[in-house]
């Protein structure tokens, strides 16, 4: 067996990376979801910060859905 072939066999498969990309960002969303609703701060500032950290938890579950989705395309092939 060659090096380069050596090489390829023991490359991890990309699929797998984007999977596990995937779940650590719905882990960190859920997290955030879960921080916002326990945030304890009151008054004006609390409405928007709370928002701003939805959003972010947002944007994260919009990432691991393309992840994901890379990730099967890639098994389609």
């Amino acid at each position: 067996m060659t090096a380069a072939a050596r090489l390829r066999a023991a490359a991890p498969d990309p699929a797998d990376g984007l999977r596990a990309h995937c779940e650590a960002l719905r882990v960190h969303a859920d997290r955030l979801r879960a921080a916002a609703g326990e945030l304890e701060q009151q008054g004006p500032p609390a409405a928007p910060f709370r928002a701003e950290v939805a959003a972010l938890a947002e944007r994260c579950s919009t990432a691991a859905d393309g992840l994901a989705l890379a990730a099967a395309r890639l098994r389609e092939r």
